[in-house]
């Protein structure tokens, strides 16, 4: 990872090598924290955050779902968010909003730990790499199951979910695949590591629904509403494991990620090897990213020098 100049810490904006926290944190021991992902990209006038304010949402209902008060307001922090990009000064990079229960106490109850926040921003490219766009990827379902609801809260982005996360695709890294598949524990999909997934059969769009145990993806949002815009049918419904297998289409999306095609699942090839309307979706999604379609404008948070 390539060190910038600033990152913002409860407020401050400190240098990058001295954004430091104490080893007893609190958060680093039991997972107590919640965090973003968000992209600033480039556009014709200059860089421009994608759905801040949407990702900034979801923040503080992560947050709320694991009782930690915030004191700061959704606009101090995406104001933080704006000034860092700035203070950077690089027109394509990855922010990292974080809240965690910080040094103090001990213990799996966090009720008494301050709250801390950071932003953090760095140079990211494509989190499966470039073949995802111009060879989509290799996939496999993982032994690993989705987290349940019952044991901890999907809709969380919470640290804590993604060892779940982590099991899954170092599993599927060892198999040789670039990436992993989840089941929840009904045995239907639910999603990548760090990705929700969509199937196109017969010209149709799917993707699964929240109750089957999926974080209600920005990106994904993104996916479902520009599908809509060009007339592709769509409906959100479960997925079983084999109709993975016989889709014509399949594909990843996520902040990170964008949209990948899914070249193949365990072994299978998917459809014939073309992704007509994957490409179609994933063209407008670039061009809605770096501010080519002005009716999405809407989405873009503009970095003024």
């Amino acid at each position: 990872m390539k060190a910038l100049s600033k990152i913002w810490m409860d407020g401050k904006f400190v240098d990058w090598d001295d954004a430091k926290i104490h080893i007893l944190t609190h958060g680093l021991h039991y997972g107590h924290a919640v965090f973003e992902g968000i992209r600033c990209l480039s556009t014709p006038e200059g860089p421009a955050i994608f759905r801040l304010e949407d990702h900034m949402e979801r923040f503080f209902n992560s947050a709320k779902m694991y009782m930690m008060k915030i004191d700061y307001s959704a606009k101090e922090l995406n104001n933080a968010c704006v000034e860092l990009v700035r203070k950077n000064g690089i027109p394509e990079s990855y922010i990292r909003p974080i809240a965690y229960s910080a040094y103090g106490e001990m213990g799996v109850n966090p009720s008494n730990c301050k709250i801390s926040v950071a932003i953090a921003s760095w140079e990211w490219g494509r989190y499966l790499g470039k073949d995802s766009v111009e060879k989509g990827v290799r996939a496999t379902v993982s032994s690993w199951v989705r987290i349940d609801s019952r044991a901890l809260p999907p809709q969380a982005k919470c640290s804590a979910n993604y060892a779940n996360a982590g099991l899954a695709k170092m599993e599927a890294m060892k198999m040789g695949y670039d990436e992993a598949i989840l089941l929840n524990s009904h045995g239907a999909v639910a999603e990548g590591p760090g990705e929700n997934i969509f199937k196109i059969k017969d010209e149709v769009l799917s993707t699964p629904p929240a109750s089957s145990g999926i974080l209600r993806g920005i990106t994904r949002d993104t996916v479902i509403q520009l599908a809509s815009d060009l007339k592709i049918n769509f409906y959100r419904n479960d997925i079983t494991r084999e109709e993975l297998y016989t889709a014509d289409e399949l594909f990843f999306s996520g902040t990170a990620v964008g949209v990948a095609k899914i070249r193949e699942v365990d072994g299978r090839q998917i459809g014939n090897g073309v992704f007509p309307l994957t490409e179609k979706i994933m063209k407008l999604y670039e061009d809605t990213i770096h501010g080519k379609v002005k009716r999405y404008s809407k989405w873009l948070t503009r970095v003024k020098p």
